[in-house]
Parts: structure tokens; C-alpha cells; sequence
């Protein structure tokens, strides 16, 4: 292997809005991404407040960039960030750039990475503004990689109308559905497993009516790369699956097709259709909207 073969990545950390709680859950997910070669993280190291990164700094190769802050309650740790990004950007060293960051400062940013033709991972919390969010390639929650001990809660099915995805299956396939969902007790892990009204339902019913063939099949990896167009902050492990297959095979509204006894392909349809009232892909209206509408 060459070293033009071996992805890069740069890393690069705000410090300012990142708890280091998330530390080891980052330095463990970017390992999937490629080789790090720059591991930079930026605030105003003068001040006690980022203090709980120093341990940190020597135990994951941590470059520590000191950014004085001018004025109480700015931020002045991502402006730096942003100027070294772009010179390590035109250096056409790397394959893409991790940013860690729970505000949407670097929204621009990565926007204007991801214009040259490079990759963008973004990390951050829940709270993280969507326009940061929807402007990385890949987004991924990192308070939601912390392990718990607490056991998982149990949610009862809710029915809180119907959702987009609601109006495309039919009534009878709802009813069954409810039937062979597992009680909370033999549930893996995730509390959202028999939750219906769930968006991230409708993401996938989306991608894969967006990509389906002429017999509305779609393979499972072009289905994950549009779930991740639609959705970027996507990850099957929020709803306690390892693997996209294993969430897709709990998906009521889908038929799961496996090819193969070694390397299996997997293909993925959409079951008992409204073929009476095609449904764009950027159309959230639910089928009695339509139909009201005349199907328009």
C-alpha cells in the first residue's frame, strides 16, 4: 500500500462548546474514518474551563492551539480553527476533516471544505444547530455514543397521527406490524424500536422510494448513502442496531431480500404501496392531504 492509498484526516476540535466527557467516545469513532494526521484542538488554555481536555491532550496525541479569548463570552477559539482548516485544506494533503463542534460556527466552513471535493465529518451534542448539522457529510451525536447503565425505559407504541410514512402503508400492514412487535422486554436496546411515529421512519421510506428500480427495489448500501443525504446525523447505533441490515429487517414497512450465501446483496422494497397516489420524495403531504388536493 501506498501512501497515496491511506485516507487522511484532520482533525480539529473547538474545545469552547466540546465537554471533554465526549473524549474517549470521539477518539474511538474516528478511528473508522482513516488515519489522523492532524489532531488539533482549540481554546484559551489560560483559563481553568477547558482544564479537563489537558489530561486528555498526551493520552490521544492532542495538539493544543492557544486562542486568547478578547472579550467575555466570545468565542474566539473557532476563528482560529477556521484559518487553519482552510490552510491545511489548500494543502491537498487530506481525504476529509473531522470537526468537532456543538454550535454552528463552523457551518461555513465545512460548506466550503466540502465545495473543494472533501469529505466532512462534523461531531457535536444534540444540541447542535441544525445549519452545522445538514452542512457536514456525516454528523454524529456524540452524547449519544456515551455508555449508560441505566436500563432502557419502555415506550409503549404511540399514536400521535399519522406521519408521512403513515399514509404510505395501508392500514392492514400497520395492524400486523403492531402484532409481531416484540414486548419492551426482549428489545435489544433501543426504547424507539416499536415507535411508528418515529421521523427517522419516514427517512427511510423516502430513501428508498427515491432510489427504487423499476420493481421499487433498492440495494441496502445506496439506501444508507440517500438516508445520509436526507439525514446526516443518521446512525443505526441511536436506535440500537449494529448494522443498517439488522434495523432494515425490523422495519415493518419494508421486504428484505438477501442474495447470496458468503457475500450476500441485499436489496430492500417498500410493501403494500398506495400505487393509487404516487408520492414524490420531496412531497411530506400525507395521503389524505393528496388525495383532498386531487392527487396534485
Amino acid at each position: 500500500m501506498t501512501n497515496s492509498d491511506i485516507t487522511t484526516m484532520a482533525l480539529m476540535i473547538d474545545a469552547n462548546t466540546t465537554s471533554p466527557k465526549f473524549a474517549p467516545a470521539l477518539l474511538s469513532e474516528i478511528t473508522q474514518y482513516g488515519a489522523v494526521g492532524v489532531r488539533r484542538i482549540y481554546t484559551d488554555w489560560t483559563i481553568a474551563a477547558p482544564n479537563g481536555w489537558k489530561e486528555f491532550l498526551a493520552l490521544y496525541a492532542l495538539q493544543p492551539v492557544q486562542q486568547y479569548t478578547d472579550s467575555p463570552g466570545r468565542n474566539a477559539a473557532d476563528g482560529a480553527l477556521i484559518i487553519d482548516a482552510m490552510d491545511l485544506l489548500h494543502t491537498g494533503r487530506f481525504s476529509g476533516f473531522l470537526l468537532v463542534s456543538s454550535d454552528d460556527t463552523l457551518a461555513r466552513l465545512a460548506l466550503r471544505i466540502r465545495e473543494q471535493g472533501v469529505m466532512v465529518y462534523g461531531f457535536g451534542e444534540r444540541l447542535t444547530p441544525r445549519s452545522f448539522v445538514t452542512a457536514c457529510d456525516r454528523f454524529v451525536y456524540l452524547d449519544t455514543r456515551e455508555p449508560s447503565s441505566a436500563e432502557p425505559e419502555s415506550v409503549e407504541p404511540q399514536d400521535a397521527g399519522r406521519s408521512p410514512l403513515r399514509a404510505l402503508i395501508d392500514k392492514r400492514v400497520m395492524t400486523k406490524a403492531k402484532e409481531v412487535c416484540p414486548p419492551p422486554g426482549q428489545q435489544r436496546l433501543a426504547k424507539q424500536r416499536c415507535r411508528f411515529d418515529d421521523p427517522v421512519f419516514d427517512e427511510i421510506a423516502h430513501a428508498v422510494y427515491a432510489i427504487a428500480d423499476q420493481d421499487g427495489r433498492a440495494t441496502l448500501g445506496a439506501v444508507g448513502t440517500q438516508i445520509l443525504k436526507q439525514m446526516p446525523g443518521f446512525d443505526v447505533r441511536d436506535y440500537g442496531y449494529a448494522k443498517l441490515s439488522d434495523l432494515a429487517e425490523d422495519c415493518f414497512f419494508l421486504e428484505v431480500e438477501r442474495v447470496g450465501d458468503i457475500m450476500q446483496a441485499i436489496t430492500v422494497r417498500l410493501v403494500s404501496i398506495h400505487s393509487d397516489v404516487p408520492i414524490p420524495v420531496d412531497d411530506h403531504r400525507t395521503l389524505e392531504d393528496r388525495r383532498q388536493s386531487g392527487g396534485q
